[in-house]
C-alpha cells in the first residue's frame, strides 16, 4: 500500500474536516441525560474551550492532566488541547494519592483537570490534600513546592471550587483570543508533535509516560475504523474508559476519522449499554470479554433489541468460543473484530477482519494493521521466527511512540536500532500471517484489561512497617484472567495478617492493584544462581488459594 495511505495531519485538522463534511449529523450523545451535539456544535464547543485554555496562558507543549471518567467535556478537551498544541495527559480514574503524586511529578505537568468524585473516591479531597496551596493562592498562579511545575487546576464541570477554574469560566475567556491568534497557533503545529501522553508500566520498572503524536493516533484511529467499515451512518456505543487508548483512540479517533456518532457512557453498566444500543440504534459496541458476558447474562437481556448492531471491538483478553458465538448470534454482531496492541504502539498493531473465521476470531488477534509491520522474533538472538514458532512480538511503522517522557534509556530498551518496538509479549504467527498471543516475557499482571507491574506494588509494600521482603505475582482468575498476589516475608517477631496488608493499601494505591491474595512466606523458590522464580509462586498460588 502506498505511503499516501497515511495522513500527515493534526487531530484538529481531522476534526475540522469531519465537521465540514457532516455538520448536522450527531457527534456526541449521552442517553442518560439527553445530551446531544451535532458535529457543528461539537466543533464550536472545542474551539471555545481551546481559545479559553489559550487565554488562561496554556502554551504549546504544556501537559494537561485529566483525571476524570467519561464525562461530556472529556472528548471536547481531547481536541481542544490538540488544537492549541498542548499534550493531553490521561490519568487512570482508579488512581489514589500515591499514584497521582508520582504521575504529576514524573510528567512535570503544568495543568490538572479533575472531576468531583468517582465511585467511592473523592477527587476534590485528594487534590486539596496533595495541593493545599489551592485554598490560599491566587488562581492560575499556583506555586506548590511538592509540584514545582504545576500552575493551574481546573474543575471539569460548572461548579466552582476554591483555587480552580470551572469549564464555563474557561469558555468565557475564549473572547480574549481572536481568530487570527487561534489560527496562528494551529498553523504552528506539526503532525509529529506529541499530542497525548499515557502512563503505562511498559516492560520494566515504574509507570512511564508514553508520548504519542497526532500522526500516531490519528492514523491508527483511521485504520481501526476502516477495518470495521465505519461511516457517517454508524453509531458507536462507547462503554470503555476514555483515559485508556481503548476509549480515546479505538473509540474517539476511529469515530472522528469517519464521522461516526459517539454514544458515550460515563461508566460501564450492562443495563445502560442495552438502553443506549436500543434507543440510539447503535451499530457498533466495544468492550472486554467480561463486559460482553455481563450483558449476555443480564436478566433483562431478552427484553432489548440488538438488531441494529453489526460490528465492534473486543479486546483485553481472549474471548471464549461460546461467548463469541453468543455475541454474533444473540447480539447481532457478525462483524465484530478483535484488536491487539499496547500503548506504546498507539495502540493497535493487529486486528481481525470482517469475514474472518471463528477460529481466527477466538484464537488469534488478527493480521497486522495496514502500514504496520509485525514480526515474531527469538528473544535471545533477535532472529525472525518461522511460522508456528513462539517468540517476542515486535512491530514497526507509523504507530510506534515518540518515546517515554524524559526516559531515553527506557525508550532505547523498548525500541531497537532498527525501529522495532518490542512488546514483551510472546506470540506465534501462522502461515496466513495471523498473530496469536501465547504469553509474556515480562512479569506484567493483566487484570481484566488493566496492566499492573509487580515491582510498583512491591516497592509500595516495602514501605509497610514489619515487611522484610515482598514478591508480587499474578494469580490465575476465572473472572479477570489474573488477580494480584503478594508473597511476603515478615521481619522477625512481626504479626501481620493478610487483611492488614490490604488495609495498608486502601486509599493509597488503586483498588485494582491491591492484592486480592496475600501469603506469608518463610522463603521464596530460587534458581541455583539465587534468582526468585516468580512462575513457581504463580504455580504455588493454585494450592495456597483454592478459591482463585
Amino acid at each position: 500500500m502506498a505511503e499516501s495511505a497515511l495522513r500527515n495531519v493534526t487531530l484538529g485538522q481531522i476534526l475540522d474536516e469531519t465537521v465540514q463534511k457532516y455538520p448536522d449529523n450527531d457527534a456526541v450523545i449521552y442517553v442518560d441525560r439527553d445530551f446531544r451535539l451535532t458535529w457543528s456544535q461539537f466543533g464550536e464547543l472545542v474551539d471555545d474551550l481551546a481559545k479559553g485554555l489559550m487565554a488562561m496562558g496554556i502554551k504549546k507543549g504544556e501537559k494537561v492532566a485529566v483525571w476524570a471518567n467519561n464525562v461530556p467535556y472529556w472528548v471536547a478537551l481531547q481536541f481542544a488541547t490538540a488544537k492549541i498544541g498542548a499534550v493531553l495527559l490521561t490519568v487512570n480514574t482508579h488512581y489514589r494519592t500515591h499514584e497521582l503524586e508520582y504521575l504529576l511529578n514524573n510528567s512535570e505537568s503544568e495543568n490538572l483537570v479533575i472531576i468531583g468524585e468517582y465511585r467511592d473516591h473523592d477527587y476534590l479531597s485528594t487534590t486539596y490534600e496533595l495541593i493545599p496551596e489551592l485554598r490560599t493562592q491566587e488562581r492560575g498562579n499556583l506555586r506548590c513546592p511538592k509540584f514545582p511545575h504545576l500552575r493551574r487546576v481546573f474543575f471539569l464541570g460548572a461548579e466552582k471550587h476554591r483555587g480552580m477554574y470551572s469549564m464555563p469560566e474557561v469558555m468565557g475567556m475564549s473572547a480574549m483570543v481572536d481568530d487570527d491568534e487561534y489560527a496562528a497557533r494551529q498553523d504552528s503545529l506539526d503532525p509529529h508533535d506529541v499530542v497525548n501522553m499515557q502512563y503505562t508500566s511498559g516492560t520494566t520498572g515504574f509507570p512511564k509516560g508514553v508520548q504519542l503524536t497526532h500522526y500516531n493516533v490519528g492514523n491508527n484511529g483511521y485504520w481501526i475504523g476502516r477495518n470495521m467499515n465505519y461511516s457517517a451512518d454508524d453509531r458507536l456505543c462507547l462503554t470503555v474508559p476514555l483515559f485508556h487508548c481503548f476509549g480515546c483512540v479505538l473509540g474517539v479517533m476511529a469515530c472522528v476519522n469517519h464521522g461516526t456518532a459517539m454514544v458515550i457512557l460515563e461508566d460501564f453498566d450492562p443495563m445502560q449499554v442495552m438502553i443506549a444500543v436500543e434507543e440510539e440504534r447503535c451499530t457498533s459496541l466495544y468492550g472486554v470479554p467480561t463486559m460482553f458476558i455481563a450483558i449476555l447474562q443480564h436478566k433483562a437481556f431478552d427484553k432489548f433489541d440488538f438488531s441494529s448492531l453489526r460490528t465492534g471491538i473486543m479486546a483485553g483478553s481472549p474471548c471464549p468460543v461460546e461467548v463469541m458465538k453468543q455475541v454474533i448470534d444473540q447480539m447481532h454482531m457478525p462483524e465484530i473484530t478483535i484488536c491487539y496492541g499496547l500503548t506504546e504502539a498507539s495502540p493497535v498493531m493487529s486486528q481481525t477482519l470482517i469475514g474472518d473465521s471463528m477460529k481466527h476470531m477466538t484464537e488469534s488477534v488478527g493480521p497486522p494493521m495496514p502500514e504496520i509491520e509485525v514480526r515474531v522474533v527469538d528473544p535471545e538472538t533477535g532472529k525472525e521466527c518461522a511460522p508456528g514458532e513462539q517468540g517476542e512480538v515486535c512491530c514497526r511503522g507509523y504507530n510506534v511512540m515518540k518515546g517515554y517522557y524524559n526516559n531515553p534509556e527506557a525508550t532505547k530498551a523498548a525500541i531497537d536500532g532498527d525501529n522495532w518496538l518490542h512488546s514483551g509479549d510472546l506470540g506465534v504467527m501462522d502461515e496466513d500471517g495471523y498473530l496469536s498471543i501465547t504469553g509474556r516475557l515480562k512479569d506484567m499482571i493483566i487484570r481484566g484489561g488493566e496492566n499492573i507491574y509487580p515491582r510498583e506494588i512491591e516497592e509500595f509494600l516495602y514501605t509497610m512497617p514489619g515487611v522484610q521482603d515482598v514478591q508480587v505475582a499474578g494469580v490465575p482468575s476465572g473472572r479477570f484472567g489474573e488477580e494480584v498476589g503478594a508473597f511476603i516475608i515478615l521481619e522477625e517477631g512481626q504479626d501481620i495478617q493478610p487483611e492488614d496488608v490490604k488495609d495498608y493499601c486502601r486509599g493509597k494505591i488503586a483498588r485494582y492493584k491491591i492484592p486480592k491474595y496475600v501469603a506469608m512466606m518463610e522463603a521464596y523458590p530460587m534458581t541455583a544462581s539465587g534468582k526468585i522464580q516468580k512462575y513457581k509462586l504463580r504455580e504455588m498460588a493454585g494450592e495456597m488459594f483454592p478459591d482463585a
